[in-house]
């Protein structure tokens, strides 16, 4: 072994041998380093005797049609060849190289479980069976599906071999048969494909991952047997047992779909790889008595059709149940379904209030949105039960499309415009400031529309080009009130860009906004509002505006893109449409006419105490569903304050609750959205901030007694005020001060007539917090590329500056003793490091406490509090959704709207 392992190692001068990962029927498989990309990747060398028996040549030739294949559940193929000089016995040998995944296959899984839990057998069954629809409908059958082949990563399902089974059958021929080596394994192996027919489909690969999701849910295969002979006997001649008979809990639908695709006869089984996986997911999909508790204890085979049969007609009266509107003359008809997400995918609850969260390529084929746990982008192609979820792309926000559907843009960290090809490749950065969440939208002109995070201005345009230049595009009209200009979308001609016209206090309500739609030239950016009282728009063809009301119905009108203006009557068509923040929605419409929609989850949260060593309680089972945000304890420790909306609203009111009583109540009552509480050093009162005049800092009794007094009024978002612990400095953050970044600012109430800059860089500085003793001020700041904590003197901040962490830090906090310093780190856990505040300042040893990450974070304040004792935190953890996100897609949505033009 060690002589033939020095052969490989000589064999590659591109790769670096490492170990051998294992030896199986066809090939010997190695670790080795990729020298030129720095990567891990796998070798495999075929076995002699099929070196012996293929004709190389033509065996490399054929492998090349897997190497075309690209899925996300498909393990690709980098590079392969025949083994070189140098390399003894092994020279002339087929080889080919593949990524390394560092996981376990799923026979290692089973070794070590035995059975599965229901959901994650579907799970992988689902995402195999996306692999092998997306292999036959390019030409490719898989021929040797089984535990082996697939691997496990990160909780994804990829099959690896894909295609090689095919080109060894392809470069042998009648030889392989002839020599006795087994292509494909018996226990998994199809009838046709064990009785060695010539013409082998895809409906193999069904039987084969039925055989695998059998395996799965029960523990072992449908057959198994001392020899190959003997399983393959009992491949052809019998039939497994019930999957409900030994595992009872296993759904109808899925013994029955695991059943149909067992057929003996490849026409029994599914049509595709895709009909399996449906009929996993669709509890529909079988009828009350499943016939898979049945017909595998002894049916005649006539039954058998008749029951299946039934199975189809179940699914095919689901299928039916999708909702149509069929037009006589040949019309397209609408079709109305929604779009699984599974938990790698779940868009994120209460996400992408600044901005929509779901865009549509121009010809309808790809969508792309924003979910995962950390709110990444994920890609799906319509004919996909997946999305490919895009590494390296945490913290998106709003992703929207190239004119040719070939590029996808994304906000990153709030701030940064990002490109991407969708074919692969890392994102690249256009520029990273300045640009807000609040919706972007690619011209046929080379320029990307944009959100400014800069208060007091209009929209931005910026060349698709890293380091392209950026020019204003519109500019507020003050006069009349307007306060921002967002949600930009460039009409298809050319001529005109679609945006959001946000302004204040014209609704009669204080603060409040008013939101209107316009259309910009797009040579001068001159504009005029077209659509009183509604969000985002968008134009779809031939001659439609959609909008969405401020109340959250979907609205169609005739629209001219050519001279801009509107005509005739609007239809309502969706009602209860997601909306948030600077009109934001989460709908697109694509040139095809394919209209797609999210819902959000019902979600909400609840306060709870969570200990230094992670254990959770609610602090009132009774108070809980809100969106919570913003908790902030009383310094005598007796009382709570937090911002409190309801699910689904935009706007909260800061509700306070002391600790001893069970009955909270809402201290702020005048329909502004209130924010940010924090508690005045006596305990008496409470300050915050509100939005609508744009940055308004206010204190408030807690007994609800006297007026509320105003501190601060600026042009401004504020945020994050924060009382120094003797009362004569009050903290503050705004977003302004540095283009499209924040600062921290400080005023003396009575004594100052300005505010005072603190920490005011080119970098975002956010999220103050005070020490016990006044003396020190913790921050946090993104001047090392990433968000980490630090700690400056009081008020002299520029006299010294010491980093407390290094790994990523936010939300920082004091304890009450002031001998430690809390925040959350970049993983999410809540760390302490001790300190030491005199004579002077200094670190000590950090302690991890606890992951946070189940926890509501903020990484512009804080969101959680320290209790008085320093043993706990007051912190908000979501609730279970009531009801999951859903995308929502309307094919030919125009169709419907014919439809009830004529009622």
């Amino acid at each position: 072994m060690a002589e033939r392992f020095e052969q490989v190692q000589r064999a590659f001068t591109a790769y670096a041998i490492e170990r051998e990962l294992g030896s199986g029927g066809m090939a010997t498989v190695y670790l080795a380093h990729d020298k030129k990309h720095d990567r891990k990747v796998a070798i495999k060398i075929l076995r002699a005797e099929l070196a012996v028996l293929l004709g190389t040549e033509r065996f490399l030739q054929e492998i090349r049609l897997a190497a075309n294949l690209q899925h996300p559940h498909i393990l690709g193929l980098i590079d392969s060849g025949l083994v070189g000089e140098d390399a003894g016995k092994l020279q002339g040998r087929p080889y080919y190289v593949m990524p390394y995944i560092d996981g376990e296959s799923l026979r290692q899984r089973l070794a070590r479980e035995q059975q599965l839990p229901v959901s994650d057998s579907v799970h992988i069954a689902t995402e195999v069976a996306s692999a092998l629809d997306y292999a036959h409908r390019h030409g490719v059958v898989h021929r040797d599906i089984k535990p082996e082949n697939i691997l496990l990563h990160d909780g994804s399902a990829i099959v690896a071999d894909f295609g090689i089974a095919l080109a060894v059958t392809q470069a042998g021929g009648e030889r392989m048969t002839q020599s006795g080596v087994s292509l494909g394994t018996p226990n998994y192996m199809s009838p046709e494909q064990a009785a060695a027919e010539r013409v082998i489909t895809g409906r193999s690969d069904i039987y084969s991952l039925g055989a695998v999701t059998y395996e799965m849910l029960s523990g072992e295969p449908p057959f198994s047997g001392p020899t190959a002979q003997a399983i393959i006997a009992r491949v052809m001649t019998e039939e497994p047992r019930s999957l409900m008979a030994q595992r009872p809990h296993v759904p109808p639908h899925v013994a029955a779909a695991v059943s149909r695709a067992l057929e003996k006869i490849p026409a029994d089984r599914f049509a595709s790889a895709h009909e399996f996986a449906e009929a996993l997911n669709n509890p529909a999909s079988a009828p009350a008595t499943t016939p898979a508790a049945i017909v595998r204890d002894g049916s005649s085979p006539r039954l058998r059709r008749m029951l299946y049969a039934a199975i189809a007609l179940a699914i095919l009266t689901t299928t039916a149940a999708i909702w149509t509107v069929s037009r006589p003359g040949g019309s397209k008809r609408v079709v109305r379904y929604s779009l699984g997400l599974d938990s790698t995918e779940m868009m994120v609850p209460g996400g992408g209030l600044w901005s929509g969260r779901v865009a549509i390529s121009p010809d309808g084929s790809r969508l792309a949105y924003i979910g995962g746990p950390h709110g990444q982008l994920l890609i799906r192609q319509r004919d996909h039960l997946h999305a490919l979820l895009i590494a390296g792309t945490e913290g998106a926000s709003t992703p929207f499309f190239s004119p040719d559907g070939q590029r996808v843009g994304f906000i990153a960290d709030g701030k940064s415009l990002k490109l991407l090809t969708i074919n692969g490749g890392s994102p690249i950065v256009v520029t990273g400031s300045i640009v807000g969440s609040a919706g972007e939208s690619w011209g046929r002109n080379g320029f990307i529309y944009a959100d400014a995070q800069i208060d007091g201005k209009g929209l931005l345009r910026i060349e698709d080009k890293p380091g392209g230049t950026l020019k204003w595009f519109t500019a507020l009209d003050t006069a009349r009130g307007e306060i921002d200009h967002t949600q930009p979308e460039v009409l298809p001609n050319g001529k005109g860009v679609l945006f959001t016209v946000e302004s204040s206090g014209r609704t009669g309500v204080k603060g409040a906004s008013s939101f209107d739609v316009a259309v910009a030239d797009i040579s001068s950016g001159r504009y005029r509002v077209i659509v009183n009282d509604a969000m985002s728009a968008r134009y779809a063809p031939p001659g439609r505006l959609l909008y969405v009301t401020t109340n959250g119905t979907l609205m169609t009108t005739a629209f001219d893109q050519n001279s801009m203006k509107v005509s005739g009557e609007p239809t309502a068509l969706i009602e209860g449409m997601r909306h948030g923040l600077g009109g934001s929605t989460d709908f697109a419409v694509s040139e095809d006419g394919t209209l797609v929609y999210a819902t959000a989850a019902e979600q909400g949260n609840e306060l709870v105490w969570v200990t230094r060593d992670g254990k959770a309680q609610p602090v009132d089972p009774d108070w809980q569903g809100g969106d919570f945000w913003a908790p902030a304890i009383s310094p005598d420790g007796k009382w709570i304050a937090v911002e409190l909306a309801p699910i689904g609203e935009t706007t909260g009111d800061i509700w306070i609750k002391r600790l001893d009583r069970s009955s909270p109540s809402r201290l702020t009552l005048d329909g502004r959205d209130n924010y940010a509480p924090t508690w005045t050093p006596d305990s008496r009162s409470v300050t915050f901030a509100w939005y609508g005049a744009r940055g308004d800092l206010l204190t408030k009794r807690a007994d609800g007694t006297a007026q509320e007094v105003l501190h601060l009024h600026e042009k401004w978002s504020l945020y994050n005020p924060r009382w120094s612990p003797d009362g004569k400095w009050l903290v503050f953050q705004t977003d302004v001060a540095s283009p499209g970044l924040s600062d921290i600012h400080a005023i003396r109430p009575g004594l100052d007539a300005a505010p005072v800059a603190l920490v005011a860089t080119k970098f975002s500085d956010m999220a103050p917090a005070f020490s016990p003793d006044g003396r020190w001020m913790a921050y946090a700041s993104d001047e090392s590329g990433q968000f980490e904590v630090y700690v400056v003197p009081f008020p002299n901040t520029r006299a010294a500056k010491w980093a407390v962490s290094t790994r990523g830090g936010s939300e920082p906090a004091w304890s009450h003793s002031g001998s430690e310093l809390f925040y959350r780190d970049g993983s999410g856990n809540l760390v302490a490091v001790a300190v030491a505040t005199t004579p002077t300042f200094s670190l000590g040893r950090s302690t991890l406490l606890f992951p946070a990450g189940g926890y509501a974070a903020e990484n512009w304040g804080l969101n959680y509090a320290v209790s008085r004792d320093d043993r706990r935190f007051l912190m908000i953890r979501p609730l279970a959704p009531a009801t999951p996100d859903k995308l929502i897609v309307v094919e030919n949505w125009l169709e419907e709207l014919k439809a009830k033009s004529q009622k």
